[in-house]
C-alpha cells in the first residue's frame, strides 16, 4: 500500500483492542505502540485509530487481507507483552463518505 491513500483492492476492518492486564502495564509500552501505529499509517495499512471512551483500550480502522491484518496485529507491543488482546471485524462498505468512496462496494441490482 502506498502512502496513506485507501486501496481500492483492500478489505475494510475494524480492529477492537482490548486491555487484557492494568493500565500501568499500558503505559509502560504506550512509546512503543504509537511507534507501531505510525509505522502503519505510514505503509497506508492504518487509516484511523484512537482511544476508547472509558479508557479500555482502543479501536484502529485498517485496510488490508485477513492474513495481513492478523499478522500485523500479533507484532503490536501490547499484544508482544500481554498488555491487550484484538478482536477483528472485515467488512466490505457499500455506503461511505466522500474520502472512502475508493472503497465502497458495489451496489447489486435485483
Amino acid at each position: 500500500m502506498v502512502g496513506s491513500t485507501v486501496d481500492a483492492m483492500a478489505h475494510l476492518f475494524v480492529l477492537d483492542l482490548t486491555y487484557v492486564a492494568g493500565l500501568e502495564l499500558v503505559e509502560q509500552h504506550l512509546e512503543e505502540h504509537r511507534a507501531y501505529l505510525a509505522e502503519h499509517y505510514a505503509d497506508g495499512t492504518f487509516l484511523a485509530s484512537g482511544r476508547k471512551e472509558p479508557r479500555t483500550g482502543g479501536v484502529i480502522l485498517a485496510q488490508g487481507n485477513r492474513a495481513q491484518i492478523e499478522a500485523l496485529i500479533s507484532t503490536d507491543p501490547f499484544v508482544v507483552h500481554g498488555a491487550a488482546v484484538y478482536a477483528v471485524t472485515e467488512f466490505l462498505p457499500t455506503m461511505t463518505g466522500p474520502a472512502f468512496e475508493p472503497l465502497a462496494e458495489p451496489v447489486l441490482q435485483s
